[in-house]
């Protein structure tokens, strides 16, 4: 399985940069419209998900793409990022990610991690190693292990790991609108397009309000 997702996630290389395959977005060709939506975490906005893993090259370099747009989102629409939980490596990323969410970390320092290990090699693959980091981002090492052991960041990893089954994921990053649409940068033709997507779909789902 995990090679299977390895895959997925590198075959996406060739597709940086390329132009949409058409000038309408499909249902079954560009997204897949799940079976059973899931709840949103905020009943009466329009909900985008991100699942992504902070190992991941091509959600790293999605992410400067991502964020001007998150910044400019309307009041009617909620983001929210989510890691990967498919194992080792992924879960403690996933709960470093987690534990920095739950005390309320600036956006710099998830930059920060991103950076440390696509630019600087770091793996960050250690609660030691994580908090050594972090003291150099202005976060308190002591706080940081105590949250990152804490049953609150161990709640939801389980509350995570559940949501990403619901969407029924195989690789990232991934988008989910609403809880009713799912789709990645293969499907959507490149991470441009990929927020061009979201957008149709926010569109859609504001519309049928």
């Amino acid at each position: 399985m995990r090679k299977l997702i390895l895959g997925i996630v590198l075959a996406t290389t060739s597709l940086f940069g390329l132009a949409a395959q058409a000038e309408e977005f499909e249902a079954g060709k560009n997204y897949v419209e799940l079976e059973k939506p899931v709840p949103v975490a905020q009943p009466g906005k329009i909900e985008v998900v991100e699942v992504f893993w902070y190992g991941c090259p091509h959600c790293y370099q999605f992410e400067p793409v991502l964020n001007p747009w998150v910044e400019k989102l309307p009041k009617d629409v909620a983001f929210h990022r989510i890691p990967a939980l498919f194992g080792k490596i992924w879960d403690i990323h996933g709960q470093l990610f987690l534990t920095l969410e739950t005390m309320g970390v600036e956006q710099k320092v998830h930059d920060a991690v991103f950076a440390a290990i696509h630019k600087e090699g770091k793996k960050l693959a250690t609660p030691d190693e994580m908090a050594d980091f972090l003291v150099g981002q202005g976060v308190d090492r002591e706080a940081f292990l105590g949250t990152y052991n804490s049953f609150a960041v161990k709640g939801n990893m389980e509350k995570v790991r559940k949501q990403a089954m619901s969407y029924k994921i195989a690789g990232v990053p991934t988008m989910v609108i609403n809880g009713k649409y799912r789709f990645d940068i293969s499907s959507a033709g490149g991470p441009e397009h990929m927020l061009e997507l979201a957008d149709s779909l926010i569109a859609k789902e504001r519309a049928a309000q």
